[in-house]
C-alpha cells in the first residue's frame, strides 16, 4: 500500500513538472496514467466534499450532516478550481495511452471546459425555474437521504437547520441576475413563487417523522419527532416563505417578458452553447430543426400504417376511436402508478434476451407531489449498493385529462430498460475512475438511450396491440416535436401559439400536458433536443454494427458494449463502437482462418 501512494505522489508532481516540449516518450505511459487516475480521485474527491448532497446521492455518507455551500463565493471557487484542474490535466500527455485511460482523459477535459464556458456565460444567475431549483431539490430531501439509523435522522436534522442559510445564499445569487438582467421569464417565476408558498405550507420534510424504523426506542422517537417538527416550524418553513415572497415581490416582476433564451445578453450565443452541450454535436438549430420535421413525417406515416391495419380509413378516425375510448383514459392517480409498475415488471423477465450484464438493483413508482406538478415523469437514481432503490416519479395530477397510451414507453424509458438499467449498469462498472461511475453530464447519451430503449419492448415481442403500438409511436413522435418547437421558440421567434398548436395539430401531447411541456422547453432550452438527437445515434449504431457483423451480430453484446463505458459525448460513444465492430470482427476472422495440417 505504502509502494502504491509513493506512486501515486511521485507521478503526479511528475506530470504537474512535466515542460511543455515533453513528449510521450520522455515519461514511462504507466507514470502518466497513475498521475491522470491520481488527479481524477483527487478531483472526485473534492467535489463530493464541496457538493454532500452529491455524496449522499452515490452513497457516499461522510458529509450527511452537511449542505453545500451556494454562495456566489463558492461558484467562483469552484471555477478557480475547474481552471487549475484542467491546467494540470493537459499537462498529463496522453499519447500512447489505452483506450479507456484515453477515454477518461477526453473525457474530463470536457466536463471541465464545459463547467467553465457556463461559468463564463453566469448561468448560475438563472438557477430557479418551475422544472429545476434549489426549492424543489431541498424538498426532496426525505426521499433522498438514507433514514434508517438514528444517526441518519441526527444528520437529517442538521441538513434541515442549514436550509435557511442554502436559501438566503441563493437569493443573494439571484439578485445578481436582476443587477445583469440575466432573468427567466416571469411567468415561470410566477410558478417558483406558487411552489416555494406550498413547501412551506404542506411541508414536505415531515414526512421523515413518518419514517422512524419501528426498532427505535420510545426516546430516541420523541427525541427526533420533535427535534424535525420543531425545525420545520421555526426554521425551514419560515425560509421558504421569506424565499417565496422575494420570488412574488423582488424578483418574478423582473422577470423577462420574451420567452426566447436568445432575447437574453448574447442570447444566440446562449443558445447554440446550451444545443451544443445538450446534443454532443456540431449540429445546428436549423439542421434539427429539419430534422423534427422529418422525423414528424416518418413516424406519422408509420402511425398511418397501423391505423389501417386496424381496420381504420385514416390516421384521424383511429385517433377519434382511441380517445373516445374510456380505457385509454385513467379513473385514479393509483391507476396510473399501478400501470408503469406493471410494465416494469412485465420487461424485467426479458432483460436476458437483450443483456448479459443485468444488475439486480431494485426501482421503484412514485408520484410526483402535488407542488411539483409541473415536473414531467423522470427518473431519480439509487445508490450503487441497492439500499436505496432508483425511482421513477410519475406525473399523475389532473388524471382525469390524461391518457394511457404512451404510458408502456415511458416505463421501459425511465425504468428498464431505459435510465434505471443504465444507471444500474453504469454504477457497477469496474476498473474506472469514479467521476465515469457515478457521473452525467451528457444528456444526449443518457436520454438517449432511455429513448431508444422504448423500442426495445418491441424486441421481446410487445407492442402487439396496435394501440400500443402507436403509443409507443406517439411518444417517439413527441420527441421529434420537441425537436422542431425547441428551436422554434429559440432560435426562430416561435410563439407560445405556435407550440401549442405543432402539440395539437401532431396530437403528440394531450390536455395539462401541453401547457406544461411548453413550459419546460421555455425553462430549458436545449434540453430536449438530447433525445432525439441521441436516440437516433443509437438506433444508427446498432444497425451500422448489424450490417458490417452480419450473422455475428448479437444484440446483447451490443447493448452490452453500449452501456459499458459509462456517459459518453456521442462522438466518442461512435469512435466506441467503431473500434468495438473492427475487434468483433478481427475476432470472426481469427477464428475463421483455418490451422495448417
Amino acid at each position: 500500500m505504502r509502494f502504491h501512494l509513493l506512486t501515486l505522489v511521485l507521478a503526479t508532481s511528475l506530470c504537474a513538472s512535466l515542460p511543455p516540449w515533453a513528449h510521450a516518450s520522455s515519461v514511462p505511459v504507466e507514470t502518466r496514467i497513475a498521475a491522470q487516475n491520481a488527479l481524477f480521485e483527487e478531483i472526485y474527491q473534492a467535489d463530493l466534499k464541496k457538493n454532500p448532497e452529491r455524496a449522499t446521492a452515490v452513497g457516499d455518507y461522510r458529509y450527511n450532516d452537511k449542505l453545500a455551500d451556494y454562495s456566489l463565493a463558492a461558484i467562483v471557487q469552484q471555477n478557480a478550481d475547474n481552471q487549475a484542474d484542467l491546467r494540470r490535466l493537459s499537462a498529463i500527455d496522453a499519447t500512447g495511452f489505452p483506450e479507456q485511460d484515453l477515454l477518461s482523459h477526453q473525457l474530463m477535459e470536457r466536463r471541465l471546459k464545459q463547467n467553465i464556458e457556463d461559468f463564463g456565460l453566469k448561468n448560475y444567475e438563472m438557477s430557479v425555474n418551475q422544472q429545476n431549483g434549489i426549492h424543489t431539490s431541498l424538498s426532496d430531501l426525505p426521499l433522498a437521504v438514507p433514514l434508517d439509523t438514528v444517526q441518519h435522522y441526527d444528520d437529517y436534522i442538521a441538513r434541515l437547520h442549514q436550509i435557511p442559510r442554502v436559501l438566503a445564499q441563493s437569493t443573494d445569487v439571484l439578485r445578481l441576475g436582476l443587477k445583469d438582467n440575466l432573468m427567466p421569464p416571469r411567468f415561470l417565476l410566477e410558478q417558483v413563487a406558487h411552489q416555494a408558498s406550498d413547501i412551506a405550507a404542506t411541508s414536505p420534510f415531515l414526512i421523515a417523522i413518518k419514517k422512524i424504523p419501528a426498532s427505535f426506542s420510545d426516546a430516541d422517537r420523541q427525541r427526533l419527532t420533535t427535534a424535525i417538527q420543531q425545525t420545520v416550524d421555526t426554521e425551514v418553513s419560515p425560509a421558504y416563505r421569506t424565499f417565496a415572497t422575494f420570488i412574488a415581490n423582488d424578483y418574478a416582476p423582473h422577470g423577462r417578458t420574451a420567452i426566447s433564451v436568445s432575447t437574453l445578453p448574447d442570447g444566440k450565443h446562449r443558445y447554440e452553447v446550451a444545443v451544443r452541450e445538450q446534443t454532443t454535436t456540431d449540429m445546428t438549430p436549423a439542421q434539427i430543426h429539419q430534422l423534427g420535421l422529418d422525423e414528424i413525417t416518418r413516424i406519422t406515416a408509420e402511425m398511418t400504417t397501423i391505423a389501417h391495419k386496424a381496420g381504420f380509413k385514416d390516421l384521424e378516425s383511429f385517433r377519434a376511436s382511441i380517445k373516445a375510448n374510456p380505457k385509454y383514459t385513467p379513473t385514479s392517480s393509483e391507476e396510473i402508478l399501478d400501470t408503469f409498475r406493471h410494465y416494469i415488471a412485465q420487461m424485467q423477465p426479458k432483460l436476458p434476451e437483450l443483456f448479459t450484464v443485468l444488475p439486480d438493483c431494485p426501482v421503484t413508482v412514485e408520484a410526483i407531489p402535488a407542488y411539483q406538478a409541473a415536473a414531467a415523469t423522470h427518473y431519480q437514481t439509487g445508490t450503487p449498493d441497492c439500499k436505496r432503490p432508483g425511482r421513477v416519479s410519475v406525473g399523475v395530477s389532473d388524471f382525469a385529462h390524461r391518457s394511457l397510451i404512451n404510458d408502456e414507453a415511458i416505463a421501459y424509458h425511465e425504468g428498464i430498460p431505459g435510465h434505471h438499467m443504465q444507471r444500474s449498469v453504469q454504477q457497477q462498472l469496474k476498473g474506472l475512475p469514479q467521476f465515469r461511475i457515478h457521473g452525467g453530464g451528457f444528456t444526449a447519451y443518457t436520454e438517449g438511450w432511455a429513448l431508444y430503449a422504448e423500442q426495445l419492448g418491441k424486441d421481446v415481442g410487445f407492442y402487439q396491440d396496435p394501440v400500443s403500438d402507436y403509443g409507443r409511436l406517439s411518444s417517439e413522435l413527441f420527441r421529434a416535436v420537441r425537436l422542431v418547437v425547441d428551436t422554434g421558440i429559440h432560435s426562430q421567434g416561435w410563439t407560445r401559439e405556435q407550440v401549442v398548436a405543432l402539440f395539437e395539430h401532431t396530437d403528440s401531447l394531450q390536455g395539462p400536458e401541453i401547457q406544461s411541456e411548453t413550459d419546460r422547453y421555455i425553462a430549458w432550452p436545449g434540453q430536449a433536443l438530447a433525445y432525439k438527437i441521441g436516440q437516433l445515434k443509437f438506433i444508427e449504431l446498432r444497425e451500422r454494427a448489424k450490417r458490417e457483423l452480419g450473422p455475428n451480430f448479437d444484440l446483447r453484446a451490443f447493448h452490452d458494449e453500449m452501456l459499458s463505458a459509462g456517459v459518453l459525448p456521442l462522438d466518442l460513444l461512435e469512435q466506441r463502437t467503431n473500434h468495438w465492430i473492427a475487434a468483433q470482427k478481427s475476432k470472426v476472422a481469427s477464428v475463421s482462418v483455418p490451422v495448417a495440417p
